[in-house]
Order: C-alpha cells, then sequence, then structure tokens
C-alpha cells in the first residue's frame, strides 16, 4: 500500500545516508555484491519493534488461568512444557511469558520448562540475549514484580534493570525467519503469535 511504502523508504533512506549513498539503485547494486551483512542491515531497518512487559495482559491472564491452571490441578505425567515466542522482538513477549510461569507454578524445578523466543531482527536478539532494560521499560510492572524479577544494572548510563538468572534462564533466544523452515522438534504446547501476521501480505496470512 502507498502506507507501506512510504513507511519502507523512510527507514531504508536511513540506510542510504548512513552508507553515504545518493541513491536507491545505488543501494541495491550494493546489496547485489554484498556479502549477506547489508541484507542483516536492511532486514533490521524495515523491522518494526513495537513491545512492552505483559502487553495487552488479559492474554497471559489467559495463559495463566486458562492454560497453565488446569495443568496443575491434574499435573501430568510429563512436566515438560514448551512455549514459542514467534515475534519476540527485544524480548519483553517471552520474558513476560517467564514470569507468568513463574508466578503460575510453585515448584518450578520439577518442571522442564523452555521458552523459544524468536526474530527475524538480529539487532533486537541482541537487545533480549542482555535482557537489560530502562527503568521507563519497566513502568508497566508493578513494584513487586520488579524486585522479584529484576537487578539493578551496573554500568549503565541510565538506571537500567537486568532480568534475573531464574528468569533468563528460561529462554532460549535464535533468528528465525518466519518465511523459512522451522527448525524446531518435538511439539509446541503453546504459541505466542501476537501482532506478527498483521506485517505479511494476504497471500502470506
Amino acid at each position: 500500500s502507498d502506507q507501506k511504502r512510504e513507511l519502507v523508504y523512510g527507514r531504508l533512506a536511513r540506510r542510504l545516508r548512513a552508507l553515504n549513498l545518493r541513491s536507491f539503485r545505488d543501494y541495491r547494486a550494493l546489496l547485489s555484491q554484498d556479502d549477506g551483512r547489508e541484507l542483516v542491515q536492511l532486514c533490521n531497518a524495515i523491522t518494526t519493534n513495537l513491545t512492552a512487559f505483559f502487553r495487552e495482559p488479559h492474554h497471559f491472564e489467559h495463559f495463566k488461568k486458562d492454560f497453565l491452571g488446569p495443568l496443575l490441578e491434574k499435573p501430568p505425567a510429563s512436566r515438560r512444557l514448551r512455549i514459542w515466542s514467534a515475534g519476540c522482538s527485544t524480548g519483553e513477549e517471552p520474558y513476560s511469558i517467564a514470569m507468568s510461569v513463574l508466578e503460575a507454578i510453585p515448584d518450578i524445578t520439577r518442571w522442564d520448562i523452555r521458552i523459544l523466543a524468536t526474530d527475524l531482527d538480529s539487532d533486537v536478539l541482541e537487545k533480549a540475549r542482555r535482557g537489560i532494560y530502562s527503568a521507563e521499560r519497566l513502568q508497566t510492572l508493578s513494584a513487586e514484580r520488579r524486585s522479584r524479577f529484576f537487578a539493578p544494572a551496573n554500568g549503565t548510563r541510565e538506571p537500567s534493570y537486568q532480568v534475573r538468572p531464574e528468569v533468563a534462564r528460561m529462554l532460549t533466544i535464535k533468528q528465525l525467519n518466519l518465511m523459512d523452515s522451522f527448525p524446531m522438534k518435538g511439539p509446541l504446547d503453546v504459541v505466542f503469535c501476537r501482532n506478527v501476521v498483521i506485517y505479511f501480505d494476504k497471500d502470506t496470512q
């Protein structure tokens, strides 16, 4: 659409300025000769990464009440649980999932729980791996959650907090293009795919 065309134009124009290129034709020529590094920057430039901790909180309440709740009432023979955050951005969604799991399951050490967090954008994945967020990003969290799941981060320019190890170790963070074959093996119990498919065309959706 014209709206998306303007969005892509604006984001790619920043790459042209950063590379001191005069035209999109020059940028296309660069991409055709590139070893893949600029293609990564292209993908990072045009992806949208709007996110927040517990964004649309009713989703997480549903996850805790209607999925995790029944599991605890009738403990299954297998305590294996696999969850996928399909567009994890800078990590707020999968960390919110992990916090929800820790709040809902008291005997977490008796479970085998892994959260796969994937995104196309390599820059946001690096931020997710660091797990460090400004105090402003944590404003949507209650004081209890901030205290339980985060610790003050050292060596940052502004007041920041780092996800505690008990939360971080639940995540496996990997780059994945949803248009490619999925590398996961074994069944998935829960998939969070929110505000992702809207960026695909109708046929892809």
